[in-house]
């Protein structure tokens, strides 16, 4: 089909396979070939994206599953952007979605205009980025563009072209994150931190990798992984599944084992797991959870507990008595802050 013989409602209609998952080589071909045919058109279909995105739209399986209603839906959205008036938009969430902490990410959607005057520049060149982030006391679930199920743990990010899944399925994170991968064995799925990334093709797993955690540690749960060390040279270490690998971020060492990875996905489900967890890595993940300030005292540090705990229904404090209640730590509240020492 030439583009010249394309109308906007069969581009609407492109578009919305494509933020379904559902989109051909043919189809994406095409659509790729009518943005990147002027700068109003690459415009068209950046702002296209943004509302699906800004609406929450994106990888919702359960309404993109029925088209019809789903095509029915964004036509009048997109008629509704078009008679306000799509340049004096303002790409900024609702204060109440800021302020919620239970029950949804606080999306930032970052779109630059400049790039997109650029003319004839290939589209993936062209999206913007997305960050979603879980803020502190919070958990977060969403789908990526090409189907995978994301959990993310309070205070954690992901950042990823608003072009995932186009030419790669690469994003950055920051903090924990559950990944249930959509299968492409075109496009395989990259996970890129400063010190550890991942790659696979479909696969469950969780990953953990906070900047002022001592390690990072990922779970394999289904499918194959591969890791590489970013901190020294090293060949590329593999996982099965029912592995468990950890990286110490201070020498670079990173070693895999045999352990019951289903318990390092219990947070999901709003429940604390510590396996031989270092006491200083606990408190952070106690801060973030219940959004308290923590101190370790220095000769605890190192120190590793195990346990589990539900976070609804407890308090910091009876979490923190438990802990203490093994004779290996006491604590105290000192203003709005927790000492353990």
């Amino acid at each position: 089909m030439d583009i010249k013989d394309l109308h906007k409602e069969e581009i609407d209609r492109l578009i919305l396979l494509y933020i379904s998952g559902d989109i051909d080589r043919e189809s994406l071909a095409l659509l790729r070939k009518w943005s990147e045919a002027s700068a109003d058109n690459a415009l068209y279909v950046r702002d296209s994206l943004e509302i699906w995105f800004s609406a929450g739209a994106a990888g919702d399986k359960t309404s993109v599953a029925r088209k019809e209603e789903a095509f029915r839906r964004f036509k009048a959205r997109i008629a509704k952007e078009d008679a306000a008036g799509r340049a004096k938009r303002r790409f900024a969430m609702p204060a109440s979605k800021w302020i919620c902490r239970v029950a949804a990410a606080v999306l930032i959607l970052l779109l630059p205009l400049a790039g997109y005057w650029g003319g004839m520049k290939k589209v993936e060149d062209n999206f913007s980025d997305i960050m979603v982030e879980a803020p502190m006391g919070a958990r977060t679930k969403l789908y990526l563009p090409d189907g995978t199920l994301v959990w993310l743990n309070a205070g954690s990010r992901i950042v990823y072209s608003q072009g995932f899944g186009v030419s790669d399925r690469s994003l950055e994170m920051e903090g924990e994150g559950y990944f249930e991968v959509a299968k492409n064995e075109e496009l395989p799925f990259e996970i890129k931190t400063k010190e550890l990334n991942l790659r696979v093709l479909g696969t469950k797993f969780n990953f953990r990798n906070y900047a002022d955690d001592e390690e990072a540690v990922v779970n394999l749960i289904e499918g194959r992984v591969r890791l590489r060390n970013e901190l020294v040279v090293s060949g590329d270490l593999y996982m099965q599944p029912n592995e468990r690998a950890v990286l110490t971020k201070h020498t670079g060492a990173l070693v895999k084992s045999e352990v019951n990875v289903s318990n390092s996905t219990l947070w999901t489900r709003d429940e604390l797991y510590f396996d031989e967890v270092l006491l200083k890595d606990i408190a952070k993940q106690l801060s973030r959870s219940f959004d308290v300030e923590i101190e370790v005292a220095d000769s605890l540090q190192n120190r590793r507990f195990y346990g589990s705990f539900k976070i609804v229904g407890n308090s910091i404090d009876e979490i923190l008595n438990t802990i203490s209640s093994t004779g290996r730590m006491k604590y105290k509240c000192e203003g709005d802050r927790y000492v353990v020492y």
